[in-house]
C-alpha cells in the first residue's frame, strides 16, 4: 500500500497541473495538506481503495464518492475539484501517483526533504525526536517526518528519505539469513 504512493507518468502529469493551479491560486499549502489527509485515509481505509480501484464501480458513482469525500473533509475547491476529474476520466486508480507527484513537485520548489520513519510498534515523541535530530545531522537540514506503524516489519525501523531506503527491520534481516542459509 505505502508503495502505491510512486510517480507514475499519468500520475506526473495530473501531479503538475494541479502543483501549478493550486500555485497560481495562492492555495498550494492547503492543497498539500489534503493530499497529506487523503494519503493517510488511502493507507489506512480499504474502502477508499476499492472506491478508487473497483473496475466494477462506474466513473459517476467513483466521482460522486471522491468528491463526497472532499465536501466531508472541506478540502478545498481545487482538490476537490482534481478528485472528480479523477474519477470521471477513469483515473481515481492513480490518485497515489498523483499525491506522489505533488509531493515530489512541492519538495523541489520549497527544498523540503521528506523522511517516512515505519516502525513495528508506535514510537514515542522522545524517539521520534531522536530520529529527527539524527536525520538532520546526516542531512544537513530537518526534514518533515512521518511516521507510520508496520507490525509486519517485526521490530527495527524503515526509514525512506527521498527515493533511498535504509531497511533495518528484523524481517529484512531474518529474510537475509534465511537466503543466506539456503545458499550454504
Amino acid at each position: 500500500m505505502a508503495d502505491d504512493f510512486r510517480t507514475t507518468e499519468v500520475g506526473g502529469r495530473y501531479a503538475q497541473a494541479l502543483f501549478d493551479l493550486a500555485e497560481d491560486k495562492g492555495v498550494l499549502d492547503a492543497v498539500r495538506a489534503d493530499l497529506a489527509s487523503l494519503k493517510a485515509a488511502w493507507l489506512e481505509s480499504a474502502d477508499l481503495r476499492r472506491l478508487a480501484t473497483s473496475p466494477v464501480i462506474g466513473a459517476e458513482d467513483q466521482a460522486k464518492g471522491l468528491v463526497a469525500i472532499a465536501d466531508k473533509a472541506q478540502f478545498n475547491a481545487v482538490t476537490r475539484n482534481l478528485l472528480g476529474l479523477l474519477a470521471k476520466n477513469g483515473r481515481a486508480v492513480d490518485l497515489p501517483g498523483v499525491i506522489a507527484g505533488f509531493e515530489a513537485l512541492y519538495a523541489k520548489k520549497t527544498g523540503m526533504v521528506a523522511a517516512e520513519v515505519v516502525s513495528a510498534v508506535a514510537l514515542s515523541a522522545a524517539q521520534t525526536k531522536k530520529i529527527q535530530s539524527e536525520l538532520r545531522a546526516a542531512l544537513g537540514r530537518d526534514p518533515e517526518l512521518t511516521t507510520r506503524v508496520d507490525p509486519s516489519i517485526l521490530g527495527g525501523l524503515k526509514v525512506k528519505v527521498g527515493s533511498k531506503l535504509f531497511d533495518a527491520s528484523l524481517k529484512t534481516k531474518l529474510d537475509q539469513m534465511t537466503f543466506a542459509l539456503k545458499r550454504a
